[in-house]
């Protein structure tokens, strides 16, 4: 029996070791910029801009397969960001809406819970044939929700403005 513990466990640490010094002998380093684009998303990998997480879209974006503008919870302040970092330039397409927040409308629930079971946050809570509720701190404006609803129930609307987010917008310039 100590013979079989001791023979396995040897195999198993030179294994180990060979595997080990392999991986760092044989390690590709990969582009940095991927990483660093990847931080800057915000994480909500909720599939939003098509790709398979935020990783996927950075990928993307640092491979010129996607625009900076792709990931819609960022808005413009991630997209300017990345562009900036990856030396891009953005087209102006207007006004940024800001984050956008699923909102469910009490009269058309009927309580189905499709929209709970594809919310990929868990910003939505309920039961089977009962009111749902959607948490605006937790939604990441992903647009699941709404694609699933059978009776249009959710909508997404525009964070409304409070003491905390307001801002005073900028005056326009006198020509």
């Amino acid at each position: 029996m100590i013979t079989a513990v001791v023979s396995l466990t040897a195999i198993g640490s030179g294994l180990g070791w060979i595997l080990g010094t392999a991986a760092r002998r044989f390690a590709v380093e990969g582009d940095s910029r991927v990483k660093e684009v990847e931080a800057m998303l915000p994480a909500a990998n909720c599939g939003q801009c098509g790709f398979p997480g935020c990783a996927g879209a950075a990928e993307a974006i640092v491979a010129g397969d996607a625009s900076p503008t792709c990931c819609p919870p960022g808005g413009k302040v991630v997209a300017l960001a990345i562009a900036t970092h990856l030396g891009l330039t953005l087209e102006d397409d207007g006004v940024d809406e800001g984050p956008l927040v699923a909102v469910v409308e009490d009269a058309l629930c009927i309580g189905c819970t499709k929209c709970y079971r594809q919310c990929p946050s868990d910003a939505i809570i309920g039961a089977m044939k009962q009111l749902h509720y959607v948490f605006a701190e937790a939604c990441t404006g992903c647009n699941q929700c709404v694609e699933k609803c059978p009776t249009g129930a959710i909508s997404l609307q525009s964070l409304p403005a409070t003491a905390s987010t307001w801002v005073m917008p900028k005056p326009a310039l006198a020509a």
